[in-house]
């Protein structure tokens, strides 16, 4: 006779699980684009006249994401959450 196995995630378990890490990976994409355009418009020239980032714009760039992840996090805290808003 085997022994059967209550702590076994069901179908449903898995398909919310998947649906859960599919919306986590969305969220952290669309976080990921949104930095990425603040930042890019903020710090980098609109003529382009190199093809490696300058100095000054490394730094803004450093500066930019540092500030937007401290940002994020405050709010994510100030609302309760254990991850940034969007």
């Amino acid at each position: 006779m085997a022994a059967s196995n209550n702590n076994a995630p069901t179908a449903m378990d898995k398909e919310q699980i998947f649906g859960m890490a599919e919306k986590e990976m969305e969220y952290r994409v669309e976080l990921f684009n949104k930095l990425t355009n603040t930042c890019f418009n903020k710090c980098i020239e609109k003529r382009y006249k190199e093809s490696e980032l300058n100095m000054g714009e490394n730094s803004c760039i450093d500066r930019c994401v540092s500030k937007y992840w401290q940002v994020t996090n405050l709010i994510g805290q100030l609302l309760g959450s254990n991850r940034p808003p969007m």
